[in-house]
């Protein structure tokens, strides 16, 4: 089956989006198990970018700046866009996060990132 048209992938996104970090780790870390390069790299860096918040809520800012980092330097690989997701605003959101952190601001002053569709959805 497509991963797009996979229901736990939605599942993932709608949990990833509405803040569940936790949640929406262990949900794409199933479909994680499933995939091949370049989509199983795609989503270890979503993942990476839900386990940083998951720090984050509990006051790990160290380990919040180094899965951000991780998981944003996963996505370029697939920027702009992949799986019908528009990567590039992922990117952008989770990278004014990281630099917050590194300058010891408060990242949740800022908007969370989130897995929105791209224009084109089959992505370039």
């Amino acid at each position: 089956m497509n991963l797009i048209e996979d229901s736990r992938f939605t599942h993932a996104l709608e949990l990833f989006n509405s803040g569940a970090w936790y949640e929406a780790h262990d949900a794409f870390e199933e479909l994680w198990h499933e995939q091949v390069d370049p989509q199983r790299r795609l989503l270890q860096g979503i993942i990476q970018i839900a386990v940083a918040h998951v720090h984050l809520e509990r006051g790990n800012a160290r380990g919040a700046t180094i899965l951000l980092g991780e998981g944003i330097g996963r996505l370029k690989a697939s920027l702009p866009s992949a799986l019908g997701l528009d990567l590039n605003k992922l990117n952008k959101l989770a990278s004014a996060r990281l630099q917050a952190l590194q300058h010891n601001r408060d990242p949740e002053q800022l908007p969370p990132p989130t897995l929105s569709p791209c224009r084109d959805p089959m992505g370039p």
